[in-house]
């Protein structure tokens, strides 16, 4: 059912008077630009429960809290696979790419094929959805990953990745490590000699984002 034509205008407007100067400051540190409280954000998506039409609304106001908001209310099956390639290439801000693959590209039937796309996009911040749905399948879905492969680019090219791409490479190399002890070794050695994010600061009691660490913590908690 298609939201009435005001729908939209009072959403903005709600999430407006919703916005908190205290909280887009501190997301503008990483890069994001909403000022909305997550939790009330999802307090509204509770009230509107499921509308596609109104999502795909949401989404093209291009306001980064309107579309948080469309992607808590959409079908994630309902859209094409260009859809996505388009929505996540228009996704400006990290909080947006984010629940964009995790809440909705991870869930549509076209998330192999996406990932496959993605993952050697020239544009790093596009290749670091196609790494973040590699981690899924590592973890979730290995048959058929050339596992061995994976850690020879990330090997290559890891050190070097912008921050967004460097982080998703990461995350896979530590999940390999974590959830194939064939290929532990290796990713151990090679997140040693590259050494990225050793020095990252991590709070007490947190896992730390360094691979080897990383992947001797979650190994360690599994056989506990």
């Amino acid at each position: 059912m298609s939201a009435p034509a005001a729908a939209v205008p009072e959403l903005l407007t709600e999430l407006d008077e919703l916005g908190d100067p205290r909280i887009r400051e501190v997301n503008e540190r990483h890069g994001d630009d909403h000022a909305v409280n997550l939790t009330k954000l999802r307090a509204v998506a509770k009230r509107l429960k499921t509308q596609q039409d109104l999502a795909v609304e949401l989404w093209a106001t291009d306001e980064s809290a309107a579309r948080l908001l469309a992607l808590l209310i959409c079908r994630p099956k309902a859209f094409e696979l260009e859809q996505l390639d388009t929505m996540l290439r228009e996704s400006r801000t990290p909080k947006v790419h984010d629940w964009l693959v995790n809440y909705v590209v991870k869930k549509n039937p076209n998330a192999e094929a996406l990932r496959v796309r993605w993952t050697d996009d020239p544009d790093p911040v596009v290749a670091s959805a196609g790494w973040a749905l590699t981690v899924e399948r590592v973890a979730k879905k290995p048959d058929g990953l050339d596992l061995a492969g994976l850690l020879g680019t990330i090997e290559a090219h890891l050190k070097d990745a912008p921050d967004r791409l460097q982080w998703a490479m990461n995350h896979c190399l530590a999940q390999i490590g974590i959830e194939h002890p064939a290929h532990r070794a290796r990713a151990l050695d090679i997140g040693e000699r590259l050494g990225v994010l050793k020095d990252y600061p991590t709070p007490p009691n947190c896992t730390s984002p360094y691979a080897p660490a990383w992947i001797t913590e979650m190994v360690r908690r599994r056989e506990a």
